[in-house]
């Protein structure tokens, strides 16, 4: 996620609060080791359950591993009334389950299958609490059905659908998925995903992943059935549908990599020049870190207000002002793609195992956002860095330090996105490079995304890999910067100085 602030465009951006397998079992297991026994448990009343997040408990379920989602959208061309929808979902039990719990809120269930058979249902609080007819085994496969409907229209909880002016987009991130359709909604569980949405005639859909061999089909009477599929896992929070008057247009990347950028149809025109930017950008983050790790991307530019843009997999979230207004310079704008292409790395590929781990997201895209800006604008990091540090014991106290951020606000989940997981983070890996030194910093990055693609990782593990890169013990350097209250001293800058936080 990245933040556009207008009112400081002759200094480094700086985000705001709201303008922004592995052994997955073994790990949701380990970290909702209580509520995994209680979801064993029988009898027992329909709760909500979690697999233990810090900072979301209550996000995600124990008990099984999803494998793959299929979900079914159907859009009448009203942006303000429920969509029909079916999503399946397969997985695996990891555990004995007489009760399936799935996030799920905003919606209306209508009926729910497990293993071909109808299931009993009931909700608590942002769950959807399923009993199937029978107990299911540890190891034994898990399909769930959920026929439900899909409320566009805002409630209390942020984000999932964002309407724009003429369709939908999704915006998922922190924990809004859920209330799109029912998941597993936590980034410890990614799974692969197949979308299908129908549409009316003149409307066009586009998702994650690339086209099913037969997508688009015309129905009698024009309405259009879309098809897309991803080829890599993806974390609930990074699915992405637009449905719009769209232009979907094609380019090339490096390798031949297909770019697909969708954009309102009356913009193409004046948008091109920043899509036509994408290839060298993507050759550029290539060169700092190895393979861009996905079957597609693109730009997903919406006519919509959100005060951020996402990196949606493959398909990265745009505000269409971004690129329209004349008083953001190009090498801000610039800067703010290549943020949300580095999270195609940093984030997507290689997804956090929780929500504590977001600095390693939003301090390596806002790392190479402020490295191209110094490499192709003039825009120096040192400059950037050293005002980072000057404001980073404020940010800590404000936000908590890195790796151990302080839980959201009350009522305002996406709060977790502070000027200490960006700037502050991105604090930690110029420091981390002033320890170690441009050639040990530049191979660690490349084995990190190559070592956990597709898949998820921890901060333990990023310090685990410095450290043999290095080839020396970092724990305590990586234990003062990023748990601790205050900013150590700057490798090599001994003279920057943090201001003290005001009362």
């Amino acid at each position: 996620m990245a933040v556009v602030h207008a009112a400081q465009l002759t200094q480094p951006p700086q985000p705001l609060v709201r303008g922004a397998r592995g052994p997955r079992a073994a790990a949701l297991l380990a970290a909702g080791a209580s509520v995994a026994l209680l979801a064993a448990a029988a009898p027992q009343p329909a709760v909500p359950l979690g697999i233990g997040d810090r900072l979301f408990p209550h996000l995600g379920n124990p008990g099984y591993d999803v494998r793959s989602y299929d979900i079914a959208f159907t859009y009448r061309g009203d942006n303000s009334k429920p969509l029909d929808a079916v999503t399946k979902i397969d997985a695996r039990a990891t555990t004995w389950l007489d009760r399936v719990n799935l996030d799920f809120s905003h919606g209306t269930v209508r009926s729910v299958d497990v293993n071909g058979a109808r299931a009993d249902f009931a909700t608590s609080a942002e769950d959807l609490i399923v009993t199937p007819p029978r107990s299911i085994a540890p190891g034994e496969p898990l399909h769930i059905t959920v026929r439900h409907t899909s409320d566009p229209v805002p409630g209390k909880e942020e984000v999932g659908w964002v309407r724009t002016k003429d369709g939908l987009a999704m915006a998922n991130q922190a924990d809004a998925a859920h209330r799109v359709f029912p998941c597993n909604d936590h980034p410890a569980d990614k799974a692969y995903f197949t979308f299908r949405v129908t549409a009316p005639k003149g409307y066009t859909a586009v998702a994650n992943g690339l086209p099913v061999a037969t997508s688009p089909t015309t129905r009698q009477g024009g309405a259009t059935d879309w098809a897309y599929r991803t080829a890599h896992p993806m974390a609930t929070e990074l699915a992405q549908v637009s449905i719009g008057h769209s232009a979907v247009l094609h380019q090339k990347g490096p390798h031949g990599l297909p770019v697909r950028d969708v954009v309102p149809a009356g913009d193409v025109k004046a948008l091109r020049p920043w899509l036509d930017k994408t290839p060298a950008q993507l050759a550029w983050m290539e060169q700092k870190v190895g393979r861009y790790p996905f079957e597609n991307y693109g730009l997903l530019v919406a006519r919509a207000t959100t005060g951020f843009e996402l990196e949606t997999q493959t398909l990265s979230l745009f505000e269409r002002e971004l690129f329209l207004r004349p008083e953001y310079p190009e090498w801000y704008v610039e800067s703010i793609m290549v943020h949300e292409l580095a999270h195609q790395w940093f984030g997507d590929s290689v997804s956090p195992r929780t929500w504590s781990d977001l600095w390693l997201n939003e301090g390596h895209a806002t790392w190479y956002e402020a490295q191209y800006a110094e490499e192709k604008a003039r825009q120096p990091m040192k400059t950037r860095m050293r005002e980072a540090y000057r404001a980073s014991d404020a940010w800590r106290a404000a936000g908590g330090p890195p790796a151990a951020p302080r839980a959201p606000a009350h009522g305002e989940k996406i709060s977790i996105f502070r000027p200490v997981v960006y700037d502050g983070s991105a604090l930690v890996l110029y420091a981390l490079r002033q320890e170690i030194g441009k050639d040990a910093f530049e191979r660690l990055e490349r084995r990190w995304v190559s070592t956990h693609r597709d898949s998820t990782a921890t901060t333990e593990d990023f310090v685990a890999l410095a450290s043999r890169t290095a080839g020396r013990d970092l724990s305590d350097f990586f234990q003062a910067w990023l748990y601790g209250a205050k900013t150590p001293p700057m490798p090599g800058h001994p003279d920057w100085v943090s201001e003290k936080p005001q009362k």
